[in-house]
């Protein structure tokens, strides 16, 4: 069988660069992977052909000598594999990328998971904020094995079964599969005799008290981060964050707005009249308030920088009073007749006024 230009089989162009043949390579590495072309013998030619091809063009002293010389100028130096060993020891990168395996044991540093803490506290602990103890169940390294893992006095030793790689190899066909190690799970390393109190998981489980601000002004929902405080690292990884999720008890006597806060006063008519001075709640004890004459039911008065603290801030949101008007619902019989007096003359006022705008209308 001839052999077809390396830029042909990969479909790049002669001036293609380093990423554009990497990527035609895996396009056809997916293409004609023999797991997925089983028993197909073209598929696992034109695989191999592909691989010879970005083999040679890769490298740029062996593509040099071909653009120069063709095939001839990387004979003995480059083009072609004996095994599936040498493909994977070539390209473990592309085939770890793409096809899931990538040569990397699994003793990795991580990083520990972060952790939630739910966290209902008072109306009057989000005004004026707090510190709260929270006592938090949480992996903590073991104090027996200091997490190594193994009892004390035993050892830790190189896994056999992979030889401290981590990890071993499976043929499928054409292709070996390179996965974590079955004995030391892509640890490299096995206990001969784990730890009584860890089981061998060089972590346990404890309660640990933590201490945590609350800053004025926390609505629910507000979530804090408090760094370092989540769940410990794997293989020497930083430990997690710990999120503190606060719902705040509503007060009786507001309606939170953001901010600004919402209470209710009701007076009279004859006080909405005559205007009134009275006292509504606050947070730090009630606070004077002097009702308008003519005040309308429903009217909203604001108490500027009586509300809630902005957190971090040393300004504060309003407190919005809202008047309510009572109507009488039993009146006595002197009431009535006040009242029917009172309509009376709100009447002969009305006609008063009319008349008058009726004779400064006529020059009159």
């Amino acid at each position: 069988m001839s052999q077809r230009d390396y830029y042909e089989v990969l479909g790049v162009s002669r001036n293609a660069s380093e990423d554009e043949l990497k990527k035609a390579y895996r396009k056809l590495a997916m293409k004609y992977h023999p797991d997925h072309n089983p028993g197909d013998a073209e598929a696992e030619q034109k695989f191999k052909e592909a691989a010879e091809a970005y083999d040679v063009l890769r490298d740029e002293n062996k593509r040099a000598r071909y653009d120069r010389f063709g095939f001839a100028g990387v004979q003995g130096g480059g083009g072609g594999f004996n095994s599936t060993d040498d493909i994977f020891s070539h390209f473990g990168d592309i085939f770890g990328d793409f096809f899931g395996f990538s040569g990397m044991s699994g003793s990795r540093a991580s990083e520990g998971a972060d952790l939630r803490y739910n966290l209902t506290i008072s109306f009057a602990q989000a005004a004026k904020g707090d510190k709260v103890t929270l006592s938090l169940p949480k992996h903590v390294t073991c104090p027996e094995c200091q997490g190594s893992g193994a009892a004390p006095g035993s050892k830790v030793e190189t896994c056999r079964h992979c030889n401290g790689t981590g990890q071993v190899r499976r043929s499928q066909g054409f292709f070996q599969i390179a996965m974590p190690c079955p004995v030391c799970h892509g640890q490299r390393k096995v206990i001969v005799k784990p730890c009584a109190r860890c089981k061998g998981e060089g972590m346990v489980v404890d309660t640990r008290k933590l201490e945590v601000h609350i800053p004025a002004g926390v609505d629910t929902g507000v979530r804090l981060r408090v760094r370092g405080e989540g769940e410990p690292g794997t293989h020497g990884g930083p430990p997690g964050d710990l999120y503190v999720v606060i719902t705040v008890e509503e007060d009786k006597r507001f309606e939170r707005q953001g901010q600004d806060l919402l209470c209710h006063v009701e007076i009279t008519f004859v006080q909405a009249a005559l205007g009134y001075k009275t006292q509504v709640p606050g947070l730090d004890g009630d606070l004077p308030i002097e009702i308008p004459k003519g005040v309308q039911s429903g009217s909203i008065l604001r108490l500027a920088g009586e509300g809630m603290p902005y957190p971090g801030r040393s300004t504060r949101g309003d407190l919005l009073v809202q008047v309510n008007v009572r109507t009488p619902t039993h009146l006595s019989e002197r009431q009535e007749e006040l009242l029917r007096e009172f309509e009376a003359l709100e009447d002969e006022g009305l006609v008063k006024k009319a008349q008058k705008k009726m004779k400064k209308f006529m020059g009159l």
